[in-house]
């Protein structure tokens, strides 16, 4: 093997090396609870439209039970792959860890309150929108603060739409869900990749 080669294998070990010492940036974190997120969300929207029962104000349990297996897999790939975490990171995960937690006891608290109607979509989206706000600050990255900020300022909408109109809120929280956590996710790891190389 000549000179030339070798140094080509070396280029490519330590391009290979760097890549797999990215770390944990956030971007699955979003698209690991928006994509269970809006799904679940427009999944009750159409049930309720269809069937209007009371078993289908639950379907946003499946949100939880999707998002935080989802979480903790790419946490642990993460950390797998870094063998540390810096204190952003560590706050980055925090925060979604405790949004997801928060939403999903916040949900039960309010269906048992019979508040849920009222007030979930907005509580949600609030905590997405500060979630992805607060997470654009800590990264540097405008778009994703710039997405925060809308998904703040439209968590009120769902408010207007009570007694009939509510499955509606359903509806209104999923697409704030596409702007405050799936564009921002794919546009950061769009982002990231193109860092990478």
């Amino acid at each position: 093997m000549d000179t030339a080669e070798q140094e080509l294998d070396i280029i490519a070990h330590t391009r290979s090396e760097v890549l797999n010492r990215k770390e944990l940036t956030g971007e699955n974190l979003f698209l690991a609870w928006g994509y269970p997120t809006a799904f679940f969300l427009f999944i009750e929207f159409i049930a309720l439209i269809v069937w209007n029962e009371n078993w289908c104000n639950w379907l946003w349990a499946g949100i939880p039970i999707v998002g935080i297996p989802l979480m903790m897999y790419f946490i642990n790939e993460d950390y797998e792959r870094t063998r540390r975490r810096t204190l952003n990171q560590n706050i980055i995960l925090m925060m979604w860890v405790f949004i997801g937690f928060a939403s999903f006891i916040g949900g039960f608290a309010m269906g048992c309150a019979e508040l849920f109607e009222q007030f979930f979509c907005t509580f949600m989206s609030l905590l997405c929108g500060m979630g992805c706000y607060m997470t654009g600050i800590i990264l540097h990255f405008k778009p994703k603060t710039i997405c925060g900020i809308i998904g703040a300022v439209l968590s009120v909408v769902p408010l207007f739409f009570q007694g009939e109109l509510w499955p509606w809120q359903l509806l209104i929280t999923a697409i704030i869900t596409v702007i405050v956590l799936i564009i921002p996710g794919h546009m950061y790891r769009h982002f990231v990749k193109q860092s990478t190389f």
